[in-house]
């Protein structure tokens, strides 16, 4: 199973509320269980820069199934993972990125949000995860 396109409009509409809520504009990706691009949003004003940050993240998250903040604990020097970021045509390995899980714990897709303070950017994923 994968994540649909009504469900990841759904989730993003959820991000969305959570970046207006903290006031800053977003980018919010999500991709799909194989790691495709189904839903992208720009919200206003959002960072032109953060675009492709925000599609890395959530593609990163769902190669890994794990967070991009755990996985960058894992990629610092002297890590098990240091230098991953390279590999896959570019990595984001800050948080931002969330897994998305089915009820039955099955990963069908990943949110990748990207605008503000890596915080702020995992606050935003994580309130559209939440909703799935």
């Amino acid at each position: 199973m994968s994540i649909t396109l009504e469900q990841a409009e759904q989730l993003s509409e959820a991000a969305k509320a959570k970046a207006k809520e903290i006031g800053v504009p977003m980018n919010i990706a999500i991709v799909d269980a194989g790691a495709n691009l189904v839903s992208f949003h720009r919200m206003d004003n959002a960072w032109l820069g953060s675009v492709d940050i925000a599609i890395k993240k959530a593609k990163t998250a769902r190669f890994f199934d794990m967070n991009t903040g755990e996985l960058g604990k894992l990629s610092q020097p002297g890590g098990p993972l240091y230098g991953i970021e390279h590999s896959n045509q570019g990595l984001i390995t800050f948080p931002g990125g969330v897994i998305l899980k089915d009820a039955e714990g099955k990963v069908v897709g990943a949110i990748g949000v990207s605008g503000g303070s890596v915080e702020q950017d995992h606050e935003v994923a994580s309130a559209g995860a939440y909703g799935f």
